[in-house]
């Protein structure tokens, strides 16, 4: 295995546009909540879970048995993979992708099968992926949209995967869900092998508090409990989670900002010339050739951190999105140290 080394440290006090974290933070009712609420006596005591459960399963139109509260997507990954997957099963996942799926996937022995986008326009490679499905395939891993390219599926295109996998766990990661629109949650009672997966560490600005929900069926979710700790989210990320959907108007304006700045985004690389593919989440992969770990270092100089994606797509740099204040910045330096040398393809034109 090659080990997972996100690069964490010395990010305070820049401008980061490395990780899809939301840019400004979380909702004021948030750190509201947590104020009134903390207290030496409450973080004594191990958590509960009961009044956030009740809450959640409300806000996302499911019934309580339908949910479990995780430490992050993370943890949902960790514990379908666990529950479903034995040594020498295979494990299908689109590349490039987030790199949780291949990392559980190999921590419980199982044989990935990678199923690449499409080359150039990295579009979701739909009968490809159902051309891989077989008799071993025991879970599928989707990110919709996807991290790093943005490109997504609809609904019908995933319905095809679940009916070709009967077999298989069938995990949709929903953390970009806010900034697409487009959820197959509601296929849950449709589809006995659906899983999905929501987190409040993107658009709600709560990744340092990791919470996240795992939704199915009644029936797989008393399997996959088992398989999960009895106290794997901390009691603060509970709290945190049940102000943050109170304040559904807080998402929307941040999600609506981040809409207006990612048009903004494609009109500045359009007038430089560079490449880019246009995304359904709150962040864009641009194309900078050779020059992909140039501009990260650069931009770390001048207190702006990228995410160079080279290893995955050759000379590929992800850029988050934020407000329209923070992307006219992040242009401003970008014209400043772009030079208008090494555009590896086409230039001013989504690719």
């Amino acid at each position: 295995m090659a080990a997972y080394s996100p690069p964490t440290a010395d990010r305070e006090e820049k401008l980061r546009l490395d990780f899809n974290e939301n840019t400004v933070g979380c909702s004021p009712a948030v750190i509201a909540a947590l104020r009134e609420r903390l207290s030496a006596d409450r973080l004594a005591v191990y958590p509960e879970y009961a009044m956030a459960r009740t809450d959640l399963a409300a806000h996302f139109g499911v019934g309580v048995p339908e949910m479990l509260l995780t430490n992050g997507t993370d943890e949902a990954i960790q514990i379908v993979v666990n529950t479903f997957v034995d040594p020498g099963d295979e494990v299908l996942l689109l590349q490039p992708s987030y790199a949780m799926y291949r990392f559980y996937g190999e921590v419980a022995g199982a044989r990935i099968r990678p199923v690449p986008y499409r080359e150039g326009t990295l579009a979701f490679p739909l009968e490809e992926l159902l051309a891989e499905i077989g008799d071993r395939t025991r879970a599928i891993f989707i990110s919709n949209p996807n991290n790093p390219t943005g490109t997504a599926i609809e609904a019908a295109g995933i319905e095809r995967i679940l009916a070709a996998a009967p077999g298989a766990a069938v995990l949709l990661d929903e953390a970009y869900f806010e900034f697409f629109g487009m959820s197959v949650l509601p296929l849950i009672g449709r589809f006995p092998n659906l899983f999905v997966s929501r987190t409040f560490s993107k658009a709600h600005g709560m990744a340092g508090l990791r919470i996240g929900c795992l939704f199915s069926n009644t029936r797989n979710l008393e399997m996959v409990h088992k398989a999960q700790s009895p106290y794997s989210v901390n009691v603060l990320a509970a709290l945190a989670a049940r102000a943050a959907i109170s304040d559904p108007a807080y998402v929307t304006s941040y999600v609506r900002e981040v809409r207006a700045a990612r048009e903004l985004l494609y009109a500045g690389l359009e007038k430089l010339q560079i490449p880019f593919h246009r995304s359904e989440g709150n962040f864009v992969l641009i194309q900078a050739g050779r020059r992909s770990l140039e501009l990260q270092d650069k931009l770390r100089e001048v207190g702006i951190l990228v995410r160079d994606r080279s290893h995955e797509i050759a000379g590929a740099v992800r850029v988050t999105v934020g407000t329209r204040e923070q992307t006219s910045r992040f242009l401003m330096e970008l014209e400043r140290i772009w030079d208008g040398k090494g555009c590896p393809s086409t230039p001013g034109k989504a690719v």
